[in-house]
């Protein structure tokens, strides 16, 4: 089997207002597992942590090896794969462990999907086509969903509800601003303004009609 050649990769430059400490250590793989490439342990291992959102060193240690096998490329690990994994986990910042594994889950079917892509692409009868795009089509309609999951777990749950059109009836208030909805919360940037009064019903008038001929009548 002819395998690619290892990529030289350099390092990166830290980022305006980054520090050069803060940037993401490498990953590197070896028979007996993996190790992070920084010359000072204990930072790169902290580095590592605070990237993949792990609140302690065995939970950096499971999603790394997760993350790690889910990198598989050509039927072993793939440093360039981890590397672009660990990079787009760390760009989405994961805050705490549902994120945590929750991003992880998001860069894995990622990777999963492009590689049904070049399947798709490279397909030799309809029968490898159709497993390969059915594949393809599950793992696309996956990843918008964890997106929406992610979003929604960061808003507790709440989503925002904007009200642009309102209809008064008679006898309501109406509520003059934006009104933005939060649960069972309710905020306008203006005071309300009472809607007009209802005009008297001309039943009412007509009531007093026949009083007033009877006064009229004995005068």
């Amino acid at each position: 089997m002819t395998t690619a050649p290892d990529l030289t990769v350099p390092t990166l430059a830290a980022a305006p207002g980054e520090p050069q400490a803060a940037i993401l250590p490498r990953i590197r793989l070896s028979r007996r597992g993996y190790a992070i490439d920084h010359p000072d342990r204990k930072l790169g291992e902290q580095l590592m942590a605070n990237a993949l959102g792990a609140a302690d060193r065995d939970a950096m240690d499971g999603i790394l090896r997760q993350l790690v096998r889910a990198s598989v490329s050509g039927g072993k690990p793939s440093e360039v794969n981890l590397a672009f994994m660990l990079s787009m986990v760390k760009s989405i910042r994961p805050r705490d462990a549902v994120e945590a594994m929750l991003v992880a889950q998001m860069v894995s079917v990622h990777v999963m999907a492009m590689r049904c892509a070049q399947h798709l692409a490279h397909a030799d009868d309809l029968a490898q086509h159709d497993s390969a795009a059915r594949a393809l089509g599950r793992l696309a309609r996956t990843f918008p969903a964890q997106i929406e999951a992610l979003n929604r777990y960061r808003s507790h749950g709440e989503p925002t509800i904007t009200v642009q059109n309102v209809k008064v009836e008679d006898g309501g208030n109406a509520i003059v601003g934006n009104v933005t909805q939060h649960a069972n919360v309710i905020v306008a940037d203006k005071i309300p303004a009472p809607a007009a009064r209802a005009p008297k019903a001309a039943g009412a008038r007509r009531a007093h009609e026949p009083a007033d001929a009877g006064q009229d009548a004995r005068a």
